[in-house]
């Protein structure tokens, strides 16, 4: 009787175990263990295409992450997205012509937003804007172009073999 309350028992941590383990992997993968508000910041950038950039993406300089993009929303006179990043404040030496451009992690990734730092002797501040952005590069677009330019020289090439 002894044995069998003590196997329970054991058995009983050990999933309790599993499940923490299983908890503080799904927060680590998807990113919630920030939920805490980030100190830095805040810059903003405007963007005729963000794709699927979402908010909280990473914001990253040379592949290191430096901060996070904390707002996403649509400046009404230019009809551009206006994404508001928030920057870790060690990282208060940005040149004021720096970069942005909207990225994919991989293949199929998901979308965050890389810094590239000019030469400027001043830097951006709390408040300040990236005015040099590159938007998303949308994959179905791309395909688009590609067939309807694809079609167009067929065209053209069926055009030629006519006799005259």
């Amino acid at each position: 009787m002894r044995t069998s309350k003590t196997l329970e028992l054991a058995v009983g941590v050990f999933v309790a175990l599993g499940l923490a383990a299983f908890l503080m992997l799904a927060l680590k993968v998807s990113d919630i263990t920030q939920l805490r508000d980030e100190q830095g910041y805040a810059i903003t950038a405007n963007f005729q295409n963000i794709g699927g950039l979402k908010v909280s993406a990473p914001v990253t300089l040379a592949g290191v992450r430096i901060g996070r993009v904390t707002g996403i929303g649509i400046d009404q006179q230019s009809y551009e997205a206006v994404v508001q990043l928030t920057i870790a404040p060690h990282y208060d030496r940005l040149p004021l012509d720096t970069s942005a451009s909207v990225l994919t992690a991989g293949l199929l990734g998901e979308q965050y937003v890389g810094l590239e730092p000019g030469g400027s002797d001043e830097y951006l501040h709390n408040g300040g804007k990236i005015t040099l952005t590159q938007s998303a590069l949308v994959v179905e677009q791309l395909v688009g172009r590609f067939l309807t330019s694809k079609a167009g020289s067929d065209d053209k090439s069926k055009g030629n073999d006519k006799p005259k």
